[in-house]
């Protein structure tokens, strides 16, 4: 489909989604966020639904300002996906072992390493550039510094809720690993001391909507949250990228004698802030679930974790600022999926999986989310199928 143009106070709110399909209190908060003076474009993505402070599934191109609750708290957050030389008929029938040494490899839910990991040790990691984020530590707020020691060992660790590891088979029977993580705690920490900086700023006490409080360019204020912000945005990124060269090992000694190879690593943050030009103007692009989509970009599209999910090329469509959906969707809350859904759904909707079916994943049972094949085909327009994944592991916090 193309866009619907719905009626926004200061810009459009172009929409890659049936408006009649989003709960009212999603399209109230895409009507909050066309009331800023400080908007220049909103596009909404197929799927669109209400999230904390601002809507998940929305692109906001701002001038001179930017919103941290639009980021959302997860700051980073993404997806990391690689081919292997692997095929289906190299996989065991019983995937139970393969999934305990993942978990061992990677801590989940809270967890974190007993100690750092030392990067120097994995393949192709850029230890230098590493080594140098870190020293930039000393910069970052005041207000979460003594969570320095958390976030080293929490760096390379997958979280909870959505967040995910797992091992895909393609529709030509390549295998593939792919996850989902962002910023852990760190990022968290960051993101509320900034929100919470941004509600005590003057020219945000008449916004219609007190989560949508900006930082303004040339303040001091924007200058701290953009620092933090790109600080811990490369956080999640070398998060990812650990866990992947962590799972890459375990991938090579369990398949020792199939000498495993991996492609290229396809990387993309869904919860984020880019400095990009549209119409000649240089505007800040906030993606909150939502990846770019930019003319030749790849991207991973997830669905849920019985179902399946994509990976995409970007066809540059500037109409939604270069960007494309970041997942499903849910179209249900987490406590209307435990109330609704039992552990006996959960089985029956992972069946085939080797996962967690367990009562405390109910909230992420297939059936909470929409559905991906339709969301993909909302954004025809936005991106192309590379390829599509079929998950037999999935490992959740």
């Amino acid at each position: 489909m193309s866009y619907v143009e719905v009626p926004g106070e200061n810009v459009p709110i172009r929409m890659w989604a049936d408006p009649t399909s989003v709960e009212d209190v999603a399209m109230q908060q895409l009507r909050n966020v066309a009331t800023l003076p400080w908007i220049r474009g909103l596009a909404v993505m197929p799927d669109v639904h209400y999230g904390k402070g601002a809507t998940v599934g929305s692109v906001i191109a701002m001038q001179g300002a930017v919103c941290p609750a639009a980021v959302g708290v997860d700051i980073g957050c993404g997806m990391s996906a690689v081919k292997t030389s692997l095929t289906a008929n190299d996989l065991p029938g019983d995937l139970s072992r393969l999934r305990g040494k993942i978990e061992q490899a990677i801590p989940v839910g809270r967890g974190m390493h007993d100690d750092a990991v030392d990067p120097g040790g994995l393949d192709g990691f850029p230890a230098a550039r590493f080594d140098a984020f870190w020293d930039r530590f000393e910069g970052i707020a005041e207000a979460v510094k003594f969570r320095q020691e958390r976030a080293v060992r929490q760096m390379g660790t997958l979280g909870a809720g959505n967040h995910f590891w797992e091992l895909c088979i393609d529709t030509s029977d390549s295998v593939w690993i792919m996850l989902h993580s962002g910023s852990r705690n760190i990022g968290k920490e960051l993101a509320d001391h900034h929100i919470g900086q941004a509600h005590q700023l003057p020219h945000n006490q008449g916004l219609v909507d007190r989560d949508l409080a900006v930082f303004i360019a040339d303040t001091p204020q924007m200058a701290a949250y953009r620092n933090d912000l790109f600080w811990a945005q490369e956080y999640a990124k070398y998060n990812r990228a650990i866990m992947m060269s962590l799972s890459q090992d375990v991938i090579r000694r369990e398949f020792r004698k199939a000498n495993v190879t991996f492609g290229e690593v396809i990387s993309c943050h869904h919860n984020y802030v880019s400095e990009e030009r549209y119409d000649g103007m240089d505007l800040l692009v906030t993606r909150k679930g939502a990846i770019r989509a930019g003319s030749g970009d790849f991207g991973i599209i997830p669905g849920s974790m019985g179902t399946g999910s994509y990976i995409v090329k970007g066809l540059g469509n500037e109409k939604a600022f270069n960007s494309a959906s970041h997942g499903a969707g849910r179209r249900m809350s987490r406590n209307a999926a435990k109330r609704r859904f039992t552990t006996r759904d959960l089985e029956d909707q992972t069946r085939g999986v080797e996962c967690r079916k367990d009562s405390g994943v109910v909230d992420e049972i297939p059936s909470a989310y929409k559905p991906i094949e339709q969301v993909i085909e909302q954004q025809r327009d936005l991106v192309e199928v590379v390829a599509k994944l079929k998950q037999v592991i999935c490992v959740k916090g």
